[in-house]
């Protein structure tokens, strides 16, 4: 019988098709090392963009948070119902931070005391980007723990389980 860990396991959540097959691997992992699972989505602040002018007035992010807290518990929400194994995770927490990715990823990591990082990977552009997407890549570099990059499965991938069997 194993001893329940108190290092969670931190999921990145981006709402995308990548970040619930993360979900999804990282719910695994955290039953796997009893340990609690936190889903992390991070609002990336304006400000912190090129050719943006900040102002005192914080009302703008604050409806960024609101909008993408309610996306994190309609996320949580559908995933539960799919995934049952869910109440067997010995704690979930979501929370919503903002920042820029890559680095409040890491600085909830370390925080928390995260035993491994697990995001998705769904490349858009360039080279590094097309291999992992910019945020992954960064994470992966900096992080001071283990991260799992876990790849969407495509449509037209083959079945290897099915490949195995024949």
């Amino acid at each position: 019988m194993s001893k329940q860990s108190e290092s969670p396991v931190l999921v990145g959540i981006d709402f995308s098709s990548g970040s619930r097959a993360a979900f999804a691997w990282a719910v695994d992992a955290a039953l796997a090392f009893d340990a609690p699972l936190v889903a992390l989505h991070v609002v990336h602040d304006p400000a912190e963009a090129p050719g943006y002018y900040v102002r005192e007035d914080s009302t703008k992010v604050e409806e960024l948070e609101r909008v993408a807290q309610q996306m994190l518990d309609d996320f949580l929400t559908e995933v539960r119902e799919a995934m049952p194994r869910l109440g067997a995770l010995c704690g979930l927490e979501s929370w919503v931070v903002v920042g820029l990715p890559a680095t409040r990823i890491i600085e909830v990591a370390d925080r928390e005391g995260a035993q491994l990082i697990v995001m998705g990977a769904h490349g858009r552009t360039g080279l590094a980007d097309a291999l992992l997407g910019s945020k992954v890549e960064r994470v992966t570099r900096l992080a001071r723990i283990p991260v799992t990059v876990v790849k969407e499965l495509q449509a037209d991938a083959p079945n290897l389980d099915a490949a195995e069997a024949d």
